[in-house]
């Protein structure tokens, strides 16, 4: 299976090919915005390395959310057209577990994992990884030391270093190299799921807080 994997909800965008589970072609640029402008040569040039085109796919994955508005919608928008032209399935992945994906049980060293990722305010994009997951949530520092359950943690996510500052006393490891693309992460979970016989869901946004709108004013009459 042929799968190529986006993601432009945090802070830039990257896109992955894989064959049969196996990376083929990565690229990745860090960007606060623009990434429309960045996503469609990256996805260009990937397949290029893969030797393919869109025609050659299988399945095309995106992360979902949550994340930035514009950047979530952005990878979306890309992956149901390039679906649509190619016709093939797009599916929709959890920025959160395409984070958590990185770091399996066996190499959590008996720690639960805690995905926090940055939502460019005060507060996190949070998801509590165990036995089970937990659901994903919002919430500020002082809400998450309430809620959190006191047992050793493993933090990975873009918000990591941020989070593990604001709770002392913790017993909290940062994952080294927090701050990383899920574009391959997605792939793998989307062509895992088509394994398991799972149809696959076309991707629609994932919000843990309502955009920022402002209605226009209404002309006076």
């Amino acid at each position: 299976m042929l799968v190529l994997g986006l993601d432009s909800a945090g802070r830039g965008a990257s896109a992955a090919l894989l064959r049969g589970g196996a990376l083929v072609a990565a690229r990745d640029a860090a960007a606060d915005r623009g990434q429309a402008e960045i996503l469609l040569p990256m996805i260009a040039a990937v397949l290029k390395d893969g030797g393919t085109d869109p025609m050659g796919l299988d399945l095309i994955a995106t992360t979902t959310g949550p994340g930035s508005f514009t950047g979530l919608r952005i990878a979306i928008a890309t992956a149901r057209g390039l679906a649509l032209a190619a016709g093939v399935p797009a599916t929709g992945v959890s920025r959160l577990a395409a984070v958590a994906a990185r770091f399996p049980p066996g190499h959590r060293e008996g720690r639960g994992l805690l995905v926090a990722l940055d939502t460019r305010r005060d507060d996190f994009f949070l998801q509590l990884f165990t036995a089970t997951a937990q659901d994903p949530y919002l919430a500020g520092a002082e809400t998450a030391a309430r809620i959190l359950p006191e047992i050793p943690l493993l933090v990975a996510g873009d918000a990591a270093p941020r989070l593990a500052a604001a709770l002392p006393g913790r017993d909290i490891v940062v994952a080294s190299g927090f701050d990383f693309p899920c574009a391959a992460e997605a792939a793998r979970l989307a062509a895992a799921a088509c394994a398991r016989g799972e149809t696959a869901i076309p991707p629609r946004p994932f919000y843990l807080r309502a955009p920022d709108t402002t209605l226009p004013r209404r002309a006076p009459s």
